[in-house]
C-alpha cells in the first residue's frame, strides 16, 4: 500500500467532490461535513460513475444509476436496489450486494492524501 498526494485541501471545499486518478484507479474524493472520503468512482453494479451520486445527511452516497446507497466511511451497503424476480435472474451477479471500495485519507502539508493498495 502507498499514499498518494492527490489535491490541495483548498481544492475540495465542504460539500464538494472531485474525481482523481491514482494509478489505474478512478477515485471519487468527497468533502462531507469537513471529513474527507475517498471511494471507488465505479458503482459495484455495472461499474458506472458515482460522481453525480447524492450524498445523504447520514453519510451515504446513493448510486445515480441504481439507487443503492453505501456508507462513505466503510463502503457497506445501506440500501440495495430491489430487482423484480425476472430481472434478478437476467442481471446475474449484478443483483448481488457488493460493498463500495473505500480508501483511507489523510491531510498533511495542506494536501489530501489517499492510500491505495
Amino acid at each position: 500500500m502507498s499514499w498518494t498526494k492527490v489535491l490541495p485541501v483548498e481544492s475540495l471545499a465542504p460539500g464538494t467532490r472531485q474525481v482523481v486518478k491514482v494509478g489505474d484507479r478512478s477515485i471519487l474524493l468527497i468533502n462531507h461535513e469537513g471529513q474527507y472520503h475517498a471511494v471507488d468512482n465505479r458503482c459495484p453494479h455495472l461499474k458506472l460513475s458515482m460522481a453525480k451520486g447524492k450524498i445523504t445527511e447520514d453519510g451515504a452516497i446513493v448510486c445515480p444509476w441504481h439507487r443503492s446507497s453505501f456508507d462513505l466511511c466503510s463502503g457497506e451497503v445501506k440500501e440495495w436496489i430491489t430487482w423484480p424476480p425476472v430481472m434478478s435472474k437476467a442481471m446475474g451477479l449484478v443483483a448481488k450486494e457488493k460493498v463500495l471500495p473505500v480508501f483511507p485519507t489523510r491531510v498533511e502539508d495542506g494536501s489530501i492524501w489517499v492510500e491505495v493498495a
